[in-house]
């Protein structure tokens, strides 16, 4: 029996390894304690997805993260495009911040410079980002066991030899036992190499599924990946059914053998330790200054100056006198007085310059929405419409200094506007660089796994569509709900052999992250490059021509605050654009109407509310169920 703490997994691929790895995270790291793990690797393929949750499940588990990625290495450099040309992997693990940050940089640049097909770093890349990283020489599609399998003795030493200088005593040859006849050929060369080398041996399982019995079902993943059906003699498979989370007493028996490569998975643990700087500070982007001027006088004096404006205005209606006016301007210096406490001045410089800039530009902007419209700060700046005063709307419930979190200010922009509101911005604070928009992850959900399990099974398509539609319509319910609300449901699986595997696999994938898209509304800006602080990857865009590319986080929105960076949401509304559209039309008419001066007491607006005629009335035409 394997001793405690004598084996640690160094290469595990997780659900984020989308529609190739079927672990998730909190399951990941509770078997890893289970099996008296003193830490676990996560290393999935060219992408750091899951890096950020994976870390703060295993603090709160109490087991130590391992920081990694499986990357793909271009052979001929990672700016060709050549469908011949080579492409190895490479396991790399985090030692310290600095690996962490050459991490972020190199899976950054394989997406956003290397990918064709896979995401791809080179040994240029390697060379100049390998401080602080762990190599391992990874399975049988690494450099060093191509060139093993395909005879080229001379020229696997010599591409061990290029990862050995450049990693120095941070490269191990990786071996794995998974009853494949090519592994054992891998093996027994890399041994003999690794003792004249001198290059450390450890093993790995190169797992994609926590325990054995969760083959077949990672198995249709691989054909819902791939667009085939298990019944497709050259479709893309496992080879063994090896390729799970073996414990330490699994392992040890396996490689008797060579107790060594066990032992240095311990010894690569203990030379990792990262610690992210997680909830330590924000990175407030930088706005720029006149000089002598610093942030809370350049607020108070816009807050002030608008808010004069306002009171303009205001000032022009019945019954408003001096003492209603001193209750405004209390009010605005109170609030003042919260938002640069909190240390929140750049961000309302920031959304009001982005959203004066989208007025002069005659771009619609909403007149606010949510907590931000209790903010006089906010009116007066012209982010919001909407005087807060007159209707009660309590500024607290924005910020409060008993309840420290991130203003948080949602933003309406007309669809046709919000892209050249993004570039303005983009250009404005710091380039490229330093503004992604953010990932979001589109989920194996109860109706779409059934549909996605059933193609893979090879099942008639309207067997499986009359089954994924017995499943309740409703927002997030899940498989094992609709099994308990749906007779049909539960008698089609007692009573059809073939809907009870469907339901059975469908439950062990449901859930699983599908694909990666870019979040509706979320925009990050930061005070540096962002690649400092968290990796960025490249989805399709929606909004521009053919073949363009979004660049966004690799974390998702949540993940973005976490680590401190300051995210701003601009939505996109289509109810804007119709109404500027209906404005137009009616100024051709000589019909010229300010919809931010409408009257608000309008009774033939609340009879036609009244009688629920509400189909495409933002946010009052959905069924009003909770």
């Amino acid at each position: 029996m394997a001793k405690p703490g004598s084996f640690v997994h160094l290469h595990v691929h997780t659900a984020y390894s989308l529609l190739d790895g079927a672990i998730r995270l909190p399951e990941l790291v509770k078997t890893a304690k289970a099996m008296d793990m003193p830490a676990v690797a996560i290393t999935d393929h060219g992408n750091m997805f899951g890096v950020l949750n994976f870390f703060l499940e295993a603090q709160k588990q109490g087991i130590k993260p391992l920081i990694g990625v499986e990357t793909y290495v271009a052979a001929r450099g990672r700016h060709r495009r050549d469908s011949k040309d080579p492409m190895y992997h490479l396991v790399l693990l985090a030692q310290n911040l600095t690996g962490y940050q050459n991490l972020t940089r190199l899976v950054s640049a394989a997406n956003l410079e290397g990918f064709y097909y896979k995401p791809r770093v080179d040994l240029e890349l390697l060379k100049e980002y390998n401080e602080g990283l762990i190599a391992l020489s990874a399975c049988l599609q690494g450099q060093v066991p191509r060139m093993i399998l395909s005879g080229r003795e001379q020229d696997a030493l010599e591409a061990a030899q290029t990862y050995a200088r450049i990693f120095k005593d941070r490269f191990y040859f990786e071996i794995q036992k998974n009853y494949l006849p090519e592994q054992d050929v891998v093996n027994q060369a890399l041994i003999k190499m690794g003792a004249e080398m001198g290059i450390p041996l450890v093993a790995t399982n190169d797992c994609h599924y926590l325990h054995k019995q969760d083959a077949e079902a990672h198995d249709l993943l691989l054909c819902i990946q791939t667009g085939k059906t298990v019944d497709d003699e050259n479709r893309m498979r496992f080879s063994t059914q090896e390729y799970y989370f073996k414990s330490p007493d699994e392992m040890e028996k396996m490689f008797s053998d060579v107790p060594e490569a066990l032992a240095n998975t311990v010894d690569v643990a203990a030379r990792c330790q990262v610690e992210l700087p997680i909830g330590k500070s924000y990175h407030f982007p930088e706005f720029k200054l006149e000089p002598g001027e610093d942030l809370n006088t350049r607020l108070s004096s816009e807050a002030r100056s608008g808010l004069e404006k306002r009171l303009e205005a205001i000032g022009r209606t019945p019954g408003f006198d001096q003492e209603k006016e001193q209750v405004y301007r209390d009010r605005l210096e109170y609030e003042l007085k919260v938002i640069i406490q909190m240390e929140f001045p750049g961000y309302f410089l920031i959304v009001a310059d982005f959203i004066g800039y989208a007025r002069r530009n005659s771009i619609p902007v909403g007149p606010g929405r949510g907590s931000a419209a209790g903010s006089l700060v906010a009116y007066a700046l012209g982010i919001t419409d909407i005087d807060p005063l007159p209707y009660g709307l309590l500024f607290e419930r924005f910020l409060n200094v008993e309840r420290i979190s991130m203003p948080d200010i949602d933003i309406d922009f007309c669809t046709a506007g919000r892209e050249q509101v993004i570039r303005y911005v983009s250009e404005r604070y710091g380039g490229q660089a330093h503004v992604a928009q953010i990932i979001t992850f589109g989920q194996m959900q109860a109706r779409a796994v059934l549909r996605d399990v059933g193609r893979a099974m090879g099942l008639p398509y309207g067997e499986v569509d009359r089954i994924a539609k017995l499943v309740p319509n409703r927002l997030k319910i899940t498989l094992a709900e609709a099994l308990k609300e749906e007779p049909r449901l539960a008698e089609a699986v007692r009573d059809d052999p073939r809907v009870a595997k469907l339901l059975e696999v469908a439950q062990r994938l449901e859930a699983l992250p599908r694909h990666a898209s870019t979040h509706a509304a979320g925009v990050v800006i930061g005070d540096r490059p962002l690649v400092d602080y968290l990796p960025l990857y490249c989805v399709s865009s929606s909004h521009e021509a053919d073949g363009a590319k979004d660049v966004v986080t690799q974390f998702d929105m949540k993940g973005v605050e976490k680590i401190g960076l300051i995210k701003f949401d601009f939505l996109g509304l289509k109810t804007l654009t119709l109404i500027d559209q209906v404005l137009k039309l009616l100024k051709n008419r000589n019909v010229e109407l300010d919809i931010s001066r409408m009257e608000l007491t309008d009774q033939t607006t609340y009879d036609l509310l009244g009688r629920g005629d509400t189909t495409g009335v933002f946010q009052l035409e959905s069924s009003g169920k909770w």
